[in-house]
């Protein structure tokens, strides 16, 4: 697949681009959103869920970037408010869901990455 690269201006919510990679990196580019996204692929996720899985992250940046994915619409909040406790799911819309490819891909090469260079630590 060839991509021809052209000079051009975009405009996409409100902010200018000067290629679509950059459009796409503003969505889920930084160290936690696509790691978030990837976990999103195999259902619906608790806010403790999606916590536990990512290790490495702070309370207050899992909570600022699902706010983020949210309002870019790559996923959605749902509250259940019937009965205690408190319950809110994450999960992704079907325009996050039209990131599996790519996400998958990138998984599957970090993975080629953390067998041929990296040290697995489990």
């Amino acid at each position: 697949m060839e991509i021809k690269h052209k000079k051009c201006l975009i405009k996409y919510n409100d902010k200018l681009f000067s290629c679509t990679t950059s459009i796409a990196m503003e969505l889920i580019g930084g160290k936690w959103k696509s790691v978030i996204l990837i976990y999103l692929i195999d259902g619906k996720k608790r806010y403790n869920e999606l916590y536990k899985l990512i290790s490495t992250i702070t309370e207050r940046t899992l909570s600022l970037q699902l706010k983020q994915l949210e309002k870019d619409g790559l996923i959605s909040r749902k509250v259940y408010t019937k009965k205690p406790p408190l319950k809110v799911e994450y999960a992704l819309t079907s325009f996050g869901k039209s990131l599996t490819p790519v996400l998958t891909s990138i998984a599957n090469w970090g993975k080629i990455v953390a067998n041929e260079k990296g040290e697995i630590i489990e």
